[in-house]
């Protein structure tokens, strides 16, 4: 038996009035800009290693991550954060330029294991002046630059400029009470003492600078027997629990801040101490020299490798920068680049958590390692240091 077949219907297309004008797109409503106390909120809860590249996405942003309400707002919040900062000389310019560590904005794959996400971004601001790298130290949020020389005259100088790092900016700070050329700076319980003078046998050989007061005060005389010893210069200095250790050519003193007198220095502490390559975290130095990484147990005066340190390449000793990054050590080193000849060179960062375990170890741990800035192969990283932003 067979069905009829149903015909399927054919639907009419609507006629269309080819003289009717078709109705306009709707009108797109741009985003209304967010108010600046909001944005302010949204920046204070971010990293600040994201502010130079929020700095560039227009001039209104820029003008806020680098406001004083920005950091108040931080500072009241609680989320104040370490900062690295870095000094690179290029040659022969004489005139040092200043980065910091940052976020990249754009996160490229370096290896096929992790993307890079760290670089070191210019300071839009022109430096001050040349840096004295024995006279840079920092207090909260500013870098002090202390001393001289500072020109072509290669004279001693009493000028202090000031690195402001919440808006990247130098100002002139109060002038130390004497002239000092290549003077060595530390910072104890949040006071810049200064030690050294063109003159070796100059009374005024040390001073203290109080930031919360903006004054200056000379200290105790060394002792002039003592003070021959050390000769003409310092070669080291380092503030470690209270104490200015200094270390002249052939001799090393000690002044302890909280007694206010002067007495004589372990000796064994300099034995592994070199230029540049070393730094204090948490009253403890470390050093890179030999090809390691080693700290000084002044309980029983000797120096002791850093166990448990895996993922640095081997690199020369003086190449490397060692800084203090809110408890974390960080260094810097460079490298040259084998494919353009070595012309140019690869600046690499890496950050080093510390743990003490026991009284006589302490161990560290490679928490990350990048290439941060590719420079030409005259650069030399000068100095690096962390603020408190």
């Amino acid at each position: 038996m067979s069905f009829p077949v149903k015909k399927r219907k054919t639907m009419k297309k609507p006629s269309v009035n080819k003289n009717k004008k078709a109705p306009p797109p709707p009108e797109s409503t741009p985003n209304p800009s967010l108010p600046d106390d909001l944005l302010l909120s949204c920046f204070a809860r971010a990293s600040r290693l994201y502010y130079p590249t929020l700095s560039l996405v227009s001039k209104s942003f820029a003008s806020l991550v680098s406001s004083p309400e920005l950091y108040k707002t931080r500072s009241s919040s609680g989320r104040t954060e370490s900062c690295l900062y870095v000094c690179l000389s290029f040659h022969p310019d004489p005139i040092p330029r200043w980065f910091t560590l940052c976020r990249k904005p754009d996160r490229t794959l370096t290896t096929k294991k992790k993307p890079s996400g760290y670089a070191l971004a210019k300071l839009p601001t022109p430096p001050s002046r040349s840096e004295n790298w024995s006279g840079l130290v920092a207090v909260g949020s500013d870098i002090y630059n202390i001393g001289g020389p500072i020109d072509e005259a290669n004279e001693p100088s009493s000028s202090v400029s000031v690195l402001d790092c919440r808006s990247n900016t130098w100002r002139d700070g109060p002038s130390m009470l004497v002239e000092r050329d290549y003077p060595h700076a530390n910072v104890i319980d949040g006071k810049i003492y200064v030690a050294g003078d063109s003159n070796s046998t100059s009374p005024d050989w040390m001073e203290v600078f109080h930031p919360k007061t903006q004054t200056w005060e000379l200290l105790p005389s060394l002792p002039a027997a003592e003070m021959r010893l050390l000769y003409d210069s310092i070669s080291t200095s380092a503030g470690i629990d209270g104490k200015v250790h200094v270390f002249g050519s052939c001799n090393g003193l000690v002044y302890d801040t909280r007694e206010g007198r002067w007495e004589s220095a372990d000796m064994e502490m300099s034995s592994e101490w070199v230029w540049f390559s070393y730094c204090v975290v948490e009253n403890v130095i470390y050093v890179y020299n030999n090809e390691e990484f080693k700290w000084y147990d002044s309980a029983v005066r000797l120096w002791k490798v850093l166990k448990g340190l895996k993922g640095l390449p081997k690199f020369p000793r003086y190449t490397a920068r060692l800084a203090d990054f809110g408890g974390k050590l960080a260094v810097l080193w460079g490298r040259g680049v084998a494919s353009s000849g070595y012309v140019d060179k690869i600046i690499w960062c890496a950050v080093i958590a510390l743990e003490r375990r026991s009284d006589q170890e302490i161990w560290g741990k490679v928490e990350w390692k990048e290439a941060v800035l590719k420079v030409p192969k005259s650069c030399s990283i000068d100095y690096a240091l962390a603020a408190t932003v």
